[in-house]
């Protein structure tokens, strides 16, 4: 029993792969988390105010690497009163019952030149769907950042109910955008 120890402490040391991805703290002042769409065929972009990450990532062990961000719903302006008004509402993100969105992934590609994909699930008024986001990341030292954006249809989530459930007022499209500036724990 006593060999136990120093056995798996020098096959950890031994192999990397083994031990988790190194975890990193997102700089919310240096983060963004945006959304854009069109209605009435003018376009528009928005912002979630409040949203947390838990990210563990690192390009030599995808294996390891996940991301856990959970997004406050009732966050979201856009900077029109009337839009920023509907959105918490029954009709849109129903936030009085489905407050919160994720996104999960826990397996990543590596397409070469900085360049990902995470594979997770995006869950928004509780419906889940696959989903891909594509991203740039940046490593110098122990800051990185990171550039992502997938399109989504709001429609396969329930975002936009009544005269609102067709595209004809607002389109059926949202582009999520993710910019991320984080350090990576010590």
């Amino acid at each position: 029993m006593r060999m136990i120890a120093p056995v798996a402490a020098i096959v950890l040391a031994v192999s990397p792969a083994l031990a988790a991805a190194p975890a990193w703290t997102v700089n919310k002042q240096a983060s963004k988390l945006g959304f854009s769409s069109a209605m009435n065929g003018q376009a528009f972009n928005g912002t979630f105010r409040r949203w947390n990450a838990r990210i563990q990532f690192d390009p030599k062990a995808l294996n390891q690497s996940s991301v856990v961000a959970v997004i406050d719903m009732g966050s979201a302006v856009t900077g029109d009163q009337t839009r920023d008004e509907a959105l918490p509402s029954a009709d849109w993100f129903a936030i009085a019952v489905f407050p919160r969105a994720t996104f999960q992934a826990n397996q990543f590609k590596d397409l070469g030149g900085g360049r990902y994909q995470a594979f997770g699930t995006l869950a928004i008024r509780n419906v889940k769907r696959p989903a891909v986001l594509p991203f740039q990341l940046v490593i110098k030292g122990n800051q990185a950042t990171m550039r992502g954006s997938l399109t989504i249809d709001r429609r396969t989530f329930g975002v936009g109910q009544g005269q609102f459930a067709t595209p004809d007022t607002v389109a059926a499209n949202v582009r999520i955008d993710v910019a991320i500036t984080a350090t990576r724990a010590p």
